[in-house]
């Protein structure tokens, strides 16, 4: 998919062709006009409406129109806000998101939503806003199912109508694996690390991957530096999973490659391990049964750890 600005002609128009194909987009969508009598007429949008709404929209300091395509097919557009009037909103909005509804059902929404997304991220933004008619739950459910959480309700500025106010923080997409090692009695070897948003909580050796490089070779990397053990590999994938936490002041959603492998019962040892240790928030380390994890006082990372241990060890 594409995503590009609303191209207009020298005298500001939205070029002929094009304004057929946005007003077919905009007709498609009935049962949304419906609800929002953005048209006087929504069995009969016409261009005209179509050229006059997105004029409205790009009359606001800071509004811009982008179009998505897909093999070169119009299949959405989006109407963003990089400011809000209100000074106290410091976030941009999603003004408008609407997909071609014979594509619906395809990824489309979801993938247009990301992009937009990756825009305000790159732009520096922390997180993003918009408002869902409360007439609207699937809308609603759309939003939400995205983690956007809602924050507010009140009437929109401009036809009073109820709303949901939902927000989400841009969390930085990061990379990481770590390694499972399972000493012969069955027992796993964990880290108790500090973090600024989730607290103390015990995961297994590793983090986040290096440019270029492949989650095994990082999880490889990871269990060397942290552990010494450079007897050790990673074996198998264990599985994967996804965490939200602060790095360094910035939001991360960390999705992790977990592979396993066995070893020896035995502390962490090397010349460097004390600094290494100190840069990641590493407090100290223990060996973990199968019963310690389920019943452990501090949240265990990945949560289902013992699930995926007991599946492995059926299947070894």
């Amino acid at each position: 998919m594409i995503l590009a600005p609303l191209p207009l002609t020298p005298d500001h128009d939205i070029p002929a062709p094009l304004l057929t194909e946005l007003t077919a987009l905009y007709a498609s969508n009935r049962e949304f006009h419906a609800l929002s009598g953005d048209f006087p007429d929504p069995d009969d949008v016409r261009p005209e409406q179509v050229a006059a709404a997105l004029a409205d929209d790009l009359a606001e300091p800071d509004a811009e129109v982008l179009l998505a395509r897909s093999e070169g097919r119009l299949v959405g557009v989006v109407i963003t806000l990089a400011h809000h009037p209100d000074p106290a909103d410091p976030d941009p909005w999603i003004g408008l998101l609407m997909v071609d509804a014979s594509t619906q059902r395809q990824g489309y929404g979801r993938r247009l939503a990301s992009l937009v997304e990756d825009r305000f991220r790159e732009a520096g933004r922390s997180a993003v806003r918009l408002a869902v008619l409360d007439a609207n739950p699937e809308g609603l459910a759309f939003w939400t199912s995205l983690g956007y959480e809602v924050i507010d309700h009140r009437e929109d500025r401009g036809h009073s109508r109820p709303c949901a106010v939902l927000r989400k923080v841009l969390r930085t997409p990061r990379r990481a694996a770590r390694v499972a090692v399972v000493d012969p009695e069955g027992a796993v070897f964990l880290f108790r690390y500090d973090n600024v948003e989730a607290g103390v909580h015990w995961a297994l050796p590793g983090g986040g991957l290096e440019a270029d490089e492949s989650p095994y070779e990082g999880a490889l990397r990871e269990l060397h530096e942290e552990t010494g053990w450079t007897d050790l590999k990673p074996g198998p994938l264990l599985g994967e999973w996804e965490i939200d936490f602060v790095s360094s002041g910035t939001p991360i959603h960390q999705h992790e490659h977990i592979y396993v492998t066995q070893g020896p019962h035995r502390d962490p040892a090397g010349p460097h391990l004390a600094d290494a240790h100190a840069t990641d928030g590493i407090l100290g380390w223990r060996w973990w049964t199968r019963q310690d994890i389920t019943e452990a006082h501090e949240p265990v990372w990945p949560s289902q750890l013992a699930r995926l241990l007991d599946a492995w060890e059926a299947g070894a």
